[in-house]
């Protein structure tokens, strides 16, 4: 019995049992056959069935399997945006037996180059917007196949194209390739469920990302882990759930994604939501149960013109994670929909949930929660050693969420690992006294941009190719937008350098969300003798 069973609402069990399943193509045939003619997925008002997203990824793995070669194991690369043609292909993905790697769209050549490499891809899918990206690095990369998506693909509304790159050679549309495979056997791969599912790449220390393996098992977990936490609310086939979060993100992709449709829930999937008005416009038209998101989205909602006008008598659960949620904003998406916002924790090495929080008997303690079934959570200090309720430090997972490495890396695999097998998050926590956990701070360096990982050792590896600039340092600060930016200080060899041809240089090699929004110049950055730069005296 562990300190926060106490706080476990009665219908929830302690443990879960993944061997239900022999891997998430069972559990992908077993939701299919439950729920059939229901709709799955809906993008621009076009709607997906069960039974169709069944044929369709069919017909795909078929393509894969026979045409590209791909077997159990393979890396396969998908670089889209919310669609009908993203689950489309990840279902086919998934059912050929590859390992997906989710890829950002908005990468610059530079970071998916990296990533190509580092998980030898030999067939990439991708949108056709980001196909002038590809074209940059291509040739530099293993990849052979390339398959472009559109965001009209099985929504058939006649949406704009800008077409693909002409640099690219030997690209097949997504559309023709499961024309090709309709014609085609396919033969089940035999996957278990300590197969790979997925690459979910996330920053590390020295600035380059590392790909967190991740399992069907892993899957499987987290997706009962879920259920079984909420099983008292959530009702199976007829929620309406709206996935806004980028589906390449680890919170979208198993939370909604996977966790969603197993429970054959409609997943009504957002493209663009930046476009908050057009975005409210959708949601006027539904009758939303389940809306995820982090916080500048909830943010981003409040202050959209018309949102507090929206009818929220079927929202039911709201659920933030990804970086933490404001209690301001919190409080105010209670007092527009009537709901709070339950947060919850965890990483792209833990598939991703940990923890999650809720209310219980009108009763809500802020923080993220307690553990989710099968989950143990210990806190230790520098030395891994387990703490005492109510001592700060880091927090360490253990359970069958949890990965089993980094790809390619047991360098740091070893080192995120306890010798007794729990996973170090790099996040400062504690456990109170009432059974439910509270983070007080994150990796020293890490920033959270709108809920997505910046390491400043890659800002600064970037900065330093700039000519005319000595070393720089990157720090993140408080931004009432994005939750953090990223700020820049540097030392200039040539002084006519201005900030923004600094930002700009950026902009060149770095994610948008990565581009530091402050620039400060400095004669030298403050050093430890051994020459270390110190950021905390530049926080300071």
């Amino acid at each position: 019995m562990k300190p926060w069973h106490k706080n476990y609402p009665d219908t929830v069990g302690h443990d879960i049992d993944t061997s239900q399943y022999h891997s998430m193509i069972d559990l992908f045939h077993k939701t299919v056959e439950t729920f059939q003619d229901k709709t799955a997925y809906i993008s621009f008002e076009s709607e997906l069935t069960f039974n169709e997203l069944d044929t369709l990824s069919r017909d795909f793995a078929a393509y894969l399997q026979n045409l590209l070669g791909v077997k159990k194991g393979d890396r396969v690369a998908l670089m889209c945006p919310n669609g009908l043609a993203f689950v489309v292909a990840m279902w086919g993905i998934i059912r050929a037996g590859g390992v997906q790697v989710n890829v950002n769209p908005l990468y610059t050549p530079r970071e998916l180059k990296h990533q190509l490499k580092d998980a030898d891809v030999d067939t990439i899918i991708i949108f056709s917007g980001s196909t002038a990206v590809l074209a940059e690095i291509v040739n530099e990369t293993p990849v052979k196949h390339i398959i472009v998506a559109k965001l009209d693909d099985f929504v058939n509304k006649g949406i704009p194209d800008g077409g693909i790159d002409q640099r690219l050679e030997n690209t097949r549309w997504l559309k023709d390739t499961l024309n090709e495979g309709e014609t085609l056997d396919f033969v089940p791969p035999a996957i278990e469920r300590t197969d790979l599912m997925f690459l979910q790449y996330t920053g590390g220390t020295t600035g380059l990302s590392k790909g967190a393996m991740l399992t069907h098992d892993n899957i499987i977990a987290n997706i009962l882990q879920v259920f079984e936490f909420n099983k008292a609310t959530l009702i199976l086939g007829e929620e309406l759930v709206v996935t806004a979060i980028p589906l390449y993100h680890i919170f979208a992709l198993v939370v909604n994604g996977m966790c969603f449709f197993s429970i054959g829930a409609k997943n009504v999937l957002i493209a663009n939501p930046r476009d908050m008005p057009a975005f409210v416009n959708t949601w006027s038209k539904l009758q939303v149960s389940v809306f995820t998101g982090v916080n500048t989205l909830f943010n981003g909602l409040l202050h959209t013109e018309g949102f507090d006008q929206i009818d929220f008598s079927k929202l039911h659960m709201s659920v933030g994670g990804g970086a933490p949620v404001q209690q301001a904003v919190s409080d105010k998406w209670q007092k527009v929909t009537g709901m709070r916002i339950n947060e919850g924790y965890g990483l792209s090495e833990t598939s991703p949930v940990l923890t999650l929080n809720y209310d219980s008997d009108g009763v809500y303690v802020p923080g993220i929660g307690v553990p989710v079934p099968s989950t143990d959570i210990t806190i230790r200090d520098e030395q891994d050693n387990i703490l005492a309720d109510g001592e700060t430090g880091e927090l360490c997972a253990k359970g069958p969420q949890v990965m089993p490495g980094y790809w390619n890396n047991p360098e740091a695999t070893a080192e995120s690992m306890t010798a007794d097998g729990f996973f170090k998050t790099g996040d400062i926590a504690y456990l109170d006294e009432l059974g439910f956990f509270h983070i007080v701070d994150r990796k020293k360096d890490m920033i959270l941009v709108s809920g997505f990982n910046v390491y400043p050792n890659e800002i600064e590896a970037e900065v330093a190719l700039m000519e005319g600039v000595l070393e720089a340092a990157c720090i993140g600060v408080d931004d009432e937008h994005s939750g953090e930016a990223t700020k820049l200080f540097v030392v200039l060899t040539d002084k006519s350098i201005t900030e923004q041809q600094v930002i700009d240089f950026c902009r060149l090699g770095l994610s948008a969300y990565k581009v530091p929004k402050q620039i400060v110049f400095l004669d030298e950055l403050p050093k430890s003798t051994v020459g270390k730069i110190l950021r905390r005296e530049l926080r300071d």
